[in-house]
This record gives structure tokens, sequence and C-alpha cells, in this order.
């Protein structure tokens, strides 16, 4: 199976660099920089899970992409998308797969009306890394996994093929038969994360040391899940309690990623996890009752406002 892994970064750079270490076929899709950079030192993985080099590492410019590959792993920024789309365009053919590993549902819309349904796989990977200063991936914990299925449900022969080509490559993964649930599941937590500890800008044990910290969380989780349900997937009571024991856990130091951007005075994914969260919060009724995910949006959508006005 041919492989184009879109871009070198901290997720992609692990995942596609795992299957490349194994054996695997794989090439990264990068601009000219990025490219230079891994010929020049590889492609290098710090993780707790065995660090390795890489060298040699195929690449390609969107400008040179010559015929469709059999699997494109997605995991770009939301707020990137489009341009990702354009760039490996090129490499989509008749058979192509478009594995997706992007948070929230947003970009599944985008990928099928481009690419048409049956080119769009489900997918969602649990991974905490990023890029040092030397351009070295510094996997940060020991979570590394990857779940991917039919967006109709049901565990496809195509789907078995990326299972049979992703076995001894070093990270976790699933063939799921429930992916949109999966997929919706963890967008109820990852979006009351990040809002819950981007509005306190604070960790979870912290927030659960003030007085009407644990009642927020309660509160912004209630509303994700009940997006959820409206849009047909309510959250499964082992997802719930795997969620609440993460973000009720006293003493935690658990943030979400997107507050490290506001830190780090970056970009964040706001209008893909939680705006996007919010217009598929159902009739006016329903909508009026997303409050607290009305106002952490509001919130993230100031940050952004400030960031674009230093920038001009």
């Amino acid at each position: 199976m041919r492989i184009l892994v879109v871009g070198a970064g901290a997720t992609g750079g692990y995942f596609g660099g795992r299957l490349a270490q194994s054996g695997r076929d794989v090439t990264f899709l990068v601009r000219e920089k990025r490219a230079e950079e891994l010929q020049r030192s590889g492609l290098v993985v710090k993780s707790p899970r065995g660090d390795f080099t890489l060298r040699d590492v195929k690449t390609v410019l969107a400008s040179t992409i010559a015929q469709p590959y059999d699997l494109v792993l997605l995991s770009c920024k939301a707020y990137n998308l489009d341009d990702a789309i354009e760039s490996f365009a090129p490499a989509v053919g008749d058979t192509t797969m478009i594995l997706p590993v992007l948070n929230g549902m947003r970009h599944i819309d985008v990928l099928k009306q481009r690419f048409g349904d049956a080119k769009v796989l489900g997918g969602q990977c649990v991974i905490a890394a990023t890029l040092n200063r030397d351009r070295e991936i510094v996997h940060l914990n020991d979570m590394h996994s990857i779940g991917f299925g039919e967006l109709t449900g049901g565990v496809s022969e195509r789907v078995r093929a990326i299972a049979s080509t992703f076995e001894g490559a070093g990270f976790d993964f699933a063939a799921a038969d429930n992916i949109l649930q999966q997929m919706w599941e963890k967008w109820v937590f990852l979006a009351t994360l990040a809002t819950s500890t981007c509005l306190h800008r604070a960790a979870i044990g912290d927030i659960l040391t003030t007085l009407d910290g644990r009642r927020v969380i309660e509160g912004i989780l209630g509303e994700c899940k009940a997006v959820a349900q409206a849009n047909g997937h309510p959250i499964s009571d082992a997802a719930n309690t795997r969620a609440q024991g993460i973000l009720f856990a006293e003493g935690s130091l658990l943030t979400a990623s997107m507050l490290r951007d506001i830190e780090g005075q970056s970009r964040i994914e706001a209008d893909h996890i939680v705006g996007d969260l919010i217009a598929r919060g159902g009739d006016e009724q329903q909508q009026g009752s997303l409050s607290l995910l009305r106002i952490a949006y509001s919130h993230l959508k100031a940050y952004e406002a400030r960031l674009a006005r230093q920038a001009a």
C-alpha cells in the first residue's frame, strides 16, 4: 500500500515515521523547507516508546505528485485544511482512501464535498506530540493510537487492508465498526476540556479548586453531550465515565492543546472545535441552552481578533 502522509509535523511525522521505520511505503508531502530539513537531519523522533531517526526520507512536493496513492493520511490543523486539500488533491485517484485524524466533524463535510463520499474514511488519533526548536518530533507521553473505519459503519475490506498495513508498525490502532460514534465521543470530551481550560486559563486540577469550577465543567460537558445527542450520537455510559474520570481528577495538571496554543500566541481551532459544535446544536430552543459554549466561543474569537490585530 502506497501511503502519502500530508506534512511531517508532530502527528503526521510520528505515525508516518513509525510506518516508514517498519518498512511500509511512506512518502511525506511537504514544503521545500521541510524537505531540506529532512534531507539534512532525517526525521527524528524522541519517544518514551523508543527514539529513532529515519534517513533517506521519501518526500514529495505538491507540484511534483505524479500519480495517485492508495492511502492519504491527513493530520493538519483545521485552519490549514483548505491549503492541505489543494496540496494533496493530485494524489487522489479512483481508489484512493483519505484518512483524516482531525478533531471535530467539519473536515469530513469539506472532504466529502471535494472528493466524494466514497473516498473519505472516519478517523481519530490519540497522541501528545510537538516539534521542538530543532524540528525534532517529541512524543510527550506513551499514548499513540489511531482509530479508523467507514463513516457508514461496519468493517470493509479496504479498512481491513489498512489494518493489515498498520500491523506491527509500532503504534496502537483499531479498525472500528462505529468510528463516527467514537469521533463524536472524542469531540465532546475535547470540546469540554478545551473550553474549560481556555476559559479559566488553568489546568483541570486548578479549576476544581475554585468555588464553581466543577459546576462550570459539568455544565459545559452537559451542553456538549446534548449536541451529540441531537445529532443522533448520544454519548455512551463508558465514554461518559472515561470523560468524567479525566475532567474531574483532583490535582490534575491536564490542559488542552488549545490553551497551550493561546499561551504561545498561536492560532487556534476555535471554529472547528467549538463553533461548529454550537452550529450543530439543533433548533432555536436547543441553541439557546448552549450558554456556556457560547461564552467560551466568544472568548476564543476575541483572542483570535486580538491575535490578528497584533499581526497586522
